[in-house]
């Protein structure tokens, strides 16, 4: 069951994450095409572009820390055996999930802040600006159901 629902949750970033990526592109060239050949631009694209790159990165990572891909800069896991390396890595997953859940937290105060302070004219920002805190969960989410199940997914599963 937990890596059923592991399998719908990869699932749906990576369609978050390819949407958002079509959606990148394809407003960016719009803006593109709108300023050389037509003197004008679209509002608020530059707003949304920056927060899409925000969806994507977040993403992103969710997906490779489940695939277990991710940049790993440390010298210890070169010095450790693989039993050893195999006994940490549920301890550090739970420990990396608490450090994503405040995260979280503070991004959503983060959130809030901005939600009840922004000028009317930039709503938008603020409503794409809850890929922060949501983020945060989402990557959070992944590594406690990793450090609560026994492997990662395999990419043939997907």
């Amino acid at each position: 069951m937990l890596n059923t629902f592991r399998l719908y949750l990869l699932r749906f970033e990576k369609t978050i994450a390819a949407s958002s990526l079509l959606l990148l592109l394809g407003l960016t060239l719009a803006q593109v095409i709108a300023r050389n050949f037509f003197d004008t631009g679209i509002a608020h694209i530059d707003v949304i572009a920056r927060h899409l790159v925000l969806f994507i990165s977040f993403m992103g990572a969710a997906i490779i820390s489940e695939q277990n891909n991710h940049i790993k800069i440390d010298i210890l896991s070169s010095l450790l055996s693989q039993t050893q390396k195999n006994r940490l890595r549920k301890p550090l997953f739970l420990l990396s999930s608490l450090l994503c859940f405040i995260f979280t937290y503070y991004g959503a105060l983060f959130w809030l802040d901005e939600y009840q302070y922004a000028p009317a004219n930039e709503q938008l920002a603020v409503y794409l600006a809850l890929i922060i805190p949501a983020g945060f969960f989402i990557l959070a989410s992944h590594l406690l159901l990793l450090s609560l199940s026994s492997a990662p997914l395999q990419d043939t599963v997907l």
